[in-house]
């Protein structure tokens, strides 16, 4: 098959575009504009590959994407472009609401129109895809053992969460109104190799290693599921090729954790893996710097992975411990992508929203 895969350099999109190179013999095409969180270097092990392809292009531009629709008549389009960084959405939510809503409605209505013209063979084959994110149903309640289920309302709480919520919407509307064969996944909280340094295990692992402030929002008691990046690429894969039409699926990793206690784990790990610290740190855990929580900050996700386990057979092959471990020990394997991707916009703008928070 020929697989589109939207926003292909980012962290999760450049490992689905891994996980399908190494494990299948599809040709993929990724599609990325290349923002400050897009990094070619995430795919330099697929880079050579005769079955990927780059494009250089925003979803925006419905010109552009007609034209690439036309060149690689793909079978499935796994849609991951967005932005996506909560902070970002509360200081510049135009982004967000042009990427995530204009982008998806815009290859929407270029998937459409390129679905009608499909032979009917081509028709029973061709799949929309559309990643989302559990920030979609806001949050739980403090005390309780509820879970996010797949029909759980949404009740978003940035303009991040709002952006994805007016998304999934978008492309149901377009299956329930034009037929366009869609699936849709909510995912929990990724980590894993190639993150980009401004989400929290990054953030917390390179920040230690420099001997700077820990950042935690608020009491950081807030919980999070926690779910493996290269589980995800395969649950994804997995959603895109099999799953039913029309049909939504809730990724997580059953691994439950207050931030704080995240923050704490990456600090033992370091201990043990980088034990020579920068001059003036005796131990990483003394670095933890507890600053003003962010607007609207929800106190608890939790996803119920129950029925992608039912219905697909997908469990994540990582707790929380090993995954953590290897993604240590991965931004200690891989300093140079490090430095390269921690530009001076990027230490700039984090450097203004630890002041703000201070």
């Amino acid at each position: 098959m020929n697989i589109i895969v939207t926003g292909g350099a980012g962290f999760i999109g450049s490992a689905v575009v891994r996980h399908i190179i190494a494990n299948t013999s599809h040709n993929v095409l990724n599609i990325d504009k290349l923002t400050y969180a897009g990094n070619l270097e995430s795919l330099s092990s697929v880079s050579e590959n005769s079955r990927y392809h780059f494009s250089h292009n925003d979803i925006c531009n419905k010109s552009a994407m007609e034209e690439v629709f036309n060149d690689f008549k793909p079978d499935i389009i796994m849609h991951l472009a967005a932005e996506s960084h909560v902070d970002r959405s509360i200081t510049g939510s135009a982004d967000f609401i042009e990427t995530n809503i204009i982008g998806t409605y815009t290859l929407l209505e270029v998937a459409r129109q390129y679905y009608m013209e499909l032979s009917d063979h081509k028709k029973i084959i061709f799949r929309f895809h559309h990643i989302s994110t559990d920030e979609v149903y806001g949050d739980l309640e403090e005390g309780t053992s509820n879970l996010f289920i797949e029909t759980t309302a949404y009740n978003p709480s940035s303009p991040y969460s709002a952006s994805k919520a007016s998304s999934d919407h978008l492309v149901r509307a377009w299956y329930r109104t034009y037929g366009l064969p869609i699936v849709i996944t909510n995912c929990s909280n990724n980590y894993g190799p190639y993150h980009f340094p401004e989400k929290l295990i990054p953030l917390t692992i390179l920040n230690a290693l420099k001997g700077k402030p820990l950042p935690i929002y608020g009491n950081g008691l807030q919980v999070r599921d926690w779910l493996y990046v290269e589980d995800h690429a395969r649950a994804l894969f997995l959603v895109a090729s099999e799953a039913e039409i029309g049909e939504t699926y809730n990724i997580g990793g059953h691994n439950e954790l207050k931030n704080v206690d995240v923050v704490k784990g990456i600090c033992n790990l370091l201990e043990e893996l980088a034990p020579h610290k920068p001059d003036g740190v005796v131990n990483y855990i003394d670095l933890i710097t507890y600053v003003k929580d962010r607007p609207g900050h929800d106190l608890r996700y939790a996803i119920d992975a129950s029925k992608i386990h039912r219905e697909l057979g997908w469990t994540p092959n990582e707790i929380f411990e090993t995954g953590l471990r290897k993604t240590v020990q991965w931004y200690l394997d891989n300093q140079e992508w490090v430095e390269n991707v921690e530009t001076g916009e990027y230490q700039n703008w984090m450097q203004k929203q630890y002041q703000d928070n201070s």
